[in-house]
């Protein structure tokens, strides 16, 4: 791992693990952080998918303290996650054998839980975080089912570590999904290496995802789209004062850590030939990477319609982030069920 020591180093020292450490204990404890109301799905959006459903059903009574902030400050986050997980789950079933799961940074696990569960032995799911709350929260209901819990940092979970480790070693032979939810933006601006770290422990064919939040070329307009996510959506479950202060403690810390679309685009071009955004909230993206044309294709047909009111998306979904080389197109695509 000697090629990546400075980077660790610099994770060790980014403001996730130092400036920020208590925001993230105190909320993913409960004791600060909490919405008014807990975050709830609307159902007017809710697409005519069986599995969709059966997700969003499971979703909310595995949920845990740090979920139930995170959902409700992002403008529909919990119907994407459901999105999201329905399809992992339908692209388990179409593929053979038994898929690995990766989502790093996703507080208490709550969406790999979920799917460990539904998926019945069809996907083992690792999740990992540097807060012991976020660890008591992952084992709340239960031993979760096909489900595992990192305690660290995802720059902690070294191939080494994985190899080493009795419990970790079932997944030494990669993932076939890894999920990035909006973590990397709490430590660095520094894409290339985290991509690369990370990019360790997906498999060839594999798929990378990314739920990122991008600064705009357009300073007034990426404050345009806040002011919209702050007095459209969030002020239905925190007050006025909670998230100016939100704001002032972790927000202008984790601007600075931001990238633009194109420049994540520059980086990903680097690691896979193709990428795809597939949802959009404000300034709040999901991204599909691969190296593997079939597997990115088949994905995303298992995608259900993004479930997110008109007027908080700024792109025609899906749609190709850089061009294509020797890869087919995908021209003409449409969100099948």
């Amino acid at each position: 791992m000697r090629e990546f020591a400075d980077f660790i180093e610099e994770c060790d020292c980014a403001p996730r693990l130092n400036e920020l450490s208590e925001f993230f204990s105190t909320t993913a404890s409960g004791e600060a952080g909490m919405p008014i109301r807990p975050p709830e799905l609307d159902r007017r959006l809710f697409p005519v998918d069986m599995t969709f459903r059966r997700f969003s059903a499971l979703h909310p009574l595995r949920q845990g303290p740090f979920d139930k902030h995170y959902l409700s400050s992002i403008p529909y986050r919990l119907e994407e996650e459901c999105r999201i997980g329905g399809a992992i789950l339908k692209y388990a079933r179409a593929r053979k054998g038994q898929l690995q799961l990766y989502t790093l940074g996703t507080a208490e696990g709550t969406m790999a839980r979920v799917i460990g569960e539904l998926g019945k032995g069809r996907i083992e799911t690792l999740s990992c975080s540097p807060n012991v709350e976020n660890l008591r929260s992952f084992y709340a209901y239960g031993v979760p089912p096909h489900a595992m819990f990192f305690h660290g940092p995802f720059h902690h979970l070294t191939s080494q570590r994985v190899q080493e480790d009795v419990e970790l070693r079932k997944f030494g032979s990669g993932f076939d999904i890894i999920l990035e939810d909006t973590t990397f933006q709490m430590y660095s601006p520094n894409r290339f290496d985290q991509i690369r770290f990370v990019s360790q422990h997906l498999k060839t064919n594999g798929l990378f995802m990314f739920v990122e939040k991008f600064r705009h070329e357009d300073d007034e307009e990426y404050r345009r789209r806040e002011r919209q996510k702050d007095h459209s959506f969030k002020a239905r479950f925190f007050s006025a004062s909670d998230i100016r202060a939100k704001e002032e403690t972790v927000l202008t810390r984790m601007d600075r850590n931001e990238v633009t679309l194109s420049e994540m685009s520059e980086t990903l071009r680097r690691f896979f030939g193709h990428s795809f955004v597939t949802w959009n909230s404000g300034n709040f993206y999901t991204l599909v990477s691969s190296n593997s044309q079939q597997n990115l294709d088949l994905f995303l047909s298992k995608l259900s319609p993004p479930a997110i009111p008109a007027e908080y998306v700024y792109a025609d979904l899906p749609y190709r982030l850089y061009p294509e080389s020797e890869a087919r197109r995908l021209s003409g695509r449409s969100w099948t069920l």
